[in-house]
C-alpha cells in the first residue's frame, strides 16, 4: 500500500484524464532508464501486464476494507496502468469514449 495522497480536491475528470494521458504519450521519447512511464511503454510487455493484474488486486482489497481514501488512492494507480496500457496498444482516449458510449444506447 502507498502513501495517502493528503488535501485531495475535486478535479474535472476528462481534463485530468486528457492530461495525464498526453503526459503518458510524451514519456513514449523517453528514457526507460530516467522514466518508469517509458519503461512500461518499450520494455517486456509482462511487466505492464502484471501491475494492472497488482493495480486491480488492490483496488479489490481496499474495496473489502471499505476504506475509503485507500480506494481512491488504488484507483488512481490502477488508471495510471490503464491508460499506459491504452497507449501502449495505441487506443485513444476518445476511442474509449466511443466504446463506453456505445453501450449506454
Amino acid at each position: 500500500m502507498g502513501v495517502r495522497t493528503a488535501n485531495v480536491q475535486p478535479g474535472n475528470i476528462g481534463e485530468t484524464l486528457e492530461k495525464l494521458a498526453a503526459t503518458i504519450h510524451g514519456r513514449r521519447e523517453a528514457s526507460p532508464e530516467t522514466s518508469y512511464t517509458a519503461k512500461l511503454l518499450t520494455e517486456v510487455e509482462d511487466e505492464l501486464l502484471k501491475k494492472l493484474a497488482e493495480e486491480s488486486s488492490e483496488v479489490i482489497m481496499a474495496a473489502k476494507d471499505n476504506d475509503h481514501d485507500h480506494i481512491r488512492y488504488e484507483m488512481g494507480d490502477l488508471l495510471y496502468h490503464l491508460l499506459v496500457t491504452m497507449e501502449r496498444y495505441g487506443i485513444t482516449l476518445d476511442e474509449l469514449a466511443g466504446e463506453l458510449n456505445a453501450r449506454m444506447k
